[in-house]
């Protein structure tokens, strides 16, 4: 994780179409998901009557199974050699739970058709990821990386603002928005199937069995510590549901509440190509600390108050955060981990973070439901500066 060199303009390469393609892809999908979730914490609280601490649970529990679902998908896509195929069936899954959501009558119903969602998203996550490792030239990981994930993030911005006017336009009507999201999903299922070729194996490349002990091992140190510092920062940033529930203590309307997402999503939109970009040439260590340091001012800002000046500057330090940190990690992983393994490397770097998640989202609803809002952004706070010692530690 030394200071790499710039690449001279006249030889640095031009990132794939491949990688746009997957860009969109993500967006898509992003529109339909985010349709649905900017407003299922306020369904859940308003609709099914759930508390603080469901939502936490559904949250974290969703995010986990994901997360969790990266290692075997990933482990698979190395030992098979072809990462294609599970991505389309985990966009697939992501699309065809869409239904369930306008259907649920429960908060029961509503963590079913979550799990199946991240399900979905943990079947190709990991071998998404290993494929734009596999497509992007070394040289511009970084900026493959910022721009597939500004992309996804243009369609977390762009899902909450179709369903805020939806919202508008049908009286509030949480349902009918819901059926809406079949489209952008299926959608971006067709897009992967038909506008991304991915590429062939190169010859003489092991086939390995990633479960094996030995192969295991062949993931270094530098690795690990990656892994370590994903599970801190996991443990740090609980459920964006949490930001919605701050804004409707401010007393936005149920309408409304959308606006959080797209606010947060269009700083990280905005900010996570360039940071991409920044990576390839910077000290890794450096700006991830830097995220740290946005990610406790984000929380301490939160803890003030419903107040709109403090909710505002903490939603777009949030934002920042994510668009400083979420492509830099993948990037770490891409870096560190052997190119026969990647698809391993990634799933159980979001395995460890799955589990650092739930916990977080359990925790933070745990600490609103006894002591309040601002004491679960206290403790992220806490976390947060715990996790940038370490990194200055490493720094050092």
């Amino acid at each position: 994780m030394q200071d790499a060199p710039p690449a001279a303009p006249s030889t640095r390469p031009k990132l794939p179409a491949a990688i746009w393609m997957l860009g969109f892809v993500s967006l898509l999908m992003d529109v339909s998901s985010e349709l649905i979730h900017s407003l299922l914490p306020v369904f859940l609280v308003t609709s099914l009557g759930a508390g603080a601490l469901a939502v936490g649970l559904i949250e974290g529990a969703a995010e986990a199974t994901a997360l969790i679902v990266k290692v075997f998908s990933g482990a698979l896509s190395d030992y098979w050699g072809r990462r294609k195929p599970l991505a389309v069936l985990g966009y697939g899954l992501g699309a065809i739970s869409k239904p369930l959501f306008a259907l649920a009558t429960s908060a029961g119903m509503v963590l079913a058709a979550r799990l199946i969602d991240r399900v979905g998203k943990g079947i190709r996550g990991a071998p998404r990821d290993a494929l734009v490792a596999d497509i992007a030239p070394p040289e511009v990981r970084g900026a493959a990386f910022g721009l597939r994930q500004s992309l996804d993030t243009v369609g977390a911005f762009l899902g909450p603002l179709l369903a805020m006017g939806l919202m508008l336009l049908w009286a509030n009507d949480f349902r009918a928005v819901f059926w809406v999201a079949i489209i952008p999903g299926f959608l971006s299922v067709a897009l992967l199937f038909f506008g991304v070729r991915e590429p062939e194996r190169p010859p003489g490349t092991p086939v390995l069995n990633p479960i094996r002990r030995e192969n295991l091992r062949q993931l270094p140190r530098a690795y690990w510590w990656v892994v370590g510092i994903g599970a801190l920062f996991a443990l740090a940033r609980f459920s964006e549901a949490f930001l919605v529930l701050r804004a409707l203590d401010a007393g936005l309307p149920v309408a409304y509440t959308p606006l959080v997402l797209i606010g947060m999503n269009v700083v990280y939109s905005l900010t996570a190509y360039p940071f991409g970009r920044l990576a390839d040439g910077m000290n890794h260590a450096r700006l991830l600390a830097l995220g740290l340091v946005v990610l406790v001012a984000a929380d301490l800002a939160l803890a003030q108050g419903a107040e709109w000046p403090w909710l505002v500057a903490g939603i777009a330090l949030w934002g920042l955060h994510m668009g400083m940190s979420q492509g830099l990690l993948a990037t770490m992983i891409a870096d560190t981990a052997p190119a026969a393994l990647r698809g391993t490397a990634y799933g159980v770097f979001n395995l460890v973070s799955g589990i650092g998640l739930l916990l977080a989202s359990a925790l933070a609803g745990l600490l609103w439901e006894q002591f309040g809002a601002a004491w679960a952004f206290v403790a992220g706070a806490a976390l947060a500066g715990a996790t940038l010692l370490v990194v200055l530690m490493r720094t050092r």
